[in-house]
């Protein structure tokens, strides 16, 4: 049965202009031709094409793939075997420029200059998930204190960010006893850790006044992604989010007061 170069294009997913160009470089010449001189492909030239598509799809060029054609059997093992390493070797090369993006993705969304290891050796459990961060940088892209924040993150050392990881641990660990032990969250005890969580955030990254403060605590209370940032799940009580956020509204709203009787 023979075919025309129209439908052979349209079978083989390419462009007529593909095949003219194969058939010129003599990779693939159709074997008749119709009584008006139009190309016409039999089913052999098909199963040659198929091979050509084959080879090119793994990268050979052509010139390659007309030597390889020339004798199957002799030349195609040992081309291949080249190429399998030649693929080989790429897709290492893009795995680490993968790993390399993903990186800096996550400096760009967190702020954090550290390697995954590093990573797990100073921030143990506490994980950065990056859509929260993603979703926080594209909301609060164009604040002052996003800003500073990131920034001041960035330029954070390893050490930094142990005595940073190491003061929020002793202060987490302070909240869950306190939370254990029934303390109110309008309590001065809350209160005093709610302020110690907010000079925190002033110490390391930005400036932190009350209402930013209220506005982080929302999200600890509603997004359980940015409550991981404080407490880890396996360490998190039911309750405790929302108890925190309430400490927090109750400590903003102490200052506020003794701001006004200033």
């Amino acid at each position: 049965m023979s075919y025309s170069v129209g439908q052979v294009a349209a079978f083989a997913g390419v462009t007529v202009r593909t095949l003219h160009h194969y058939d010129r470089a003599g990779l693939l010449s159709p074997s008749g031709r119709s009584g008006a001189g139009y190309r016409l492909y039999s089913d052999t030239d098909l199963a040659r094409l198929q091979q050509i598509l084959f080879y090119r799809e793994l990268g050979f060029s052509l010139d390659e793939i007309a030597d390889i054609l020339k004798d199957p059997q002799a030349n195609a093992l040992e081309h291949l075997r080249v190429r399998v390493g030649q693929l080989t070797a790429e897709i290492d090369r893009l795995r680490r420029l993968a790993e390399v993006a993903e990186q800096a993705i996550e400096v760009q969304q967190t702020g954090v200059r550290l390697t995954p290891e590093e990573r797990f050796d100073v921030f143990g459990e506490i994980g950065f998930d990056l859509s929260y961060a993603t979703e926080r940088q594209i909301k609060w892209q164009d604040s002052a204190g996003q800003k500073e924040s990131m920034a001041r993150a960035a330029a954070h050392t390893k050490e930094d960010w142990r005595q940073l990881m190491g003061e929020a641990a002793a202060w987490r660990a302070e909240l869950l006893a306190a939370y254990d032990e029934g303390e109110p969250s309008d309590g001065e005890r809350a209160m005093d850790l709610a302020e110690e969580h907010r000079l925190h955030i002033a110490s390391w990254f930005t400036s932190c006044p009350p209402d930013m403060h209220r506005r982080i605590a929302d999200d600890f209370a509603t997004d359980p992604r940015a409550f991981a940032l404080v407490v880890p799940p396996s360490q998190q009580r039911p309750g405790l989010a929302a108890h925190l956020r309430k400490a927090v509204h109750a400590n903003a709203a102490r200052r506020v007061a003794s701001e006004e009787d200033r």
